[in-house]
């Protein structure tokens, strides 16, 4: 069997919904990986075998690219959560009621939607340019 075949088929096997699902049931992301290795021993050996010394520093870069979008959903995050805080510190050190609730409401949900989605975005197309880059090498 060829690299690009063994890929496509772990690809299949990686569902992102039920890994999703089995993170909002509680399971470990340890647990989930070692289930995946598991389930398909014998393709990730035979992929193992196929791998130039190329592919794997393919793989390394893949890996760091990961670590990368990891950390960058970690701060938006972080970012979103510390603002959030300093907002809510600046109104009840100073006692304000926002007179524009819903206005201030509607800007937050907003910007929330909006950070998510250029995450998905920018995630999207990172991916894309890898799986792209990698076809072509």
């Amino acid at each position: 069997m060829s690299i690009s075949k063994i890929l496509n088929s772990l690809e299949k096997s990686w569902k992102r919904d039920e890994i999703l699902l089995d993170l909002k049931k509680g399971l470990e992301t340890d647990e989930i990986v070692n289930e995946f290795l598991v389930k398909n021993e014998g393709k990730i050996k035979e992929l193992n075998s196929l791998l130039r010394p190329e592919d794997i520093e393919l793989l390394n870069q893949v890996e760091k690219l990961s670590t990368c979008e990891s950390k960058l959903i970690s701060e938006i995050k972080n970012l979103n959560y510390i603002e959030n805080n300093e907002i809510h510190h600046i109104l009840n050190k100073k006692k304000i009621v926002p007179s524009n609730r819903v206005s201030f409401n509607k800007i937050s949900s907003f910007m929330i939607n909006w950070s998510n989605k250029f995450v998905v975005i920018a995630l999207l197309t990172i991916s894309a340019i890898a799986l792209s880059k990698q076809a072509w090498a």
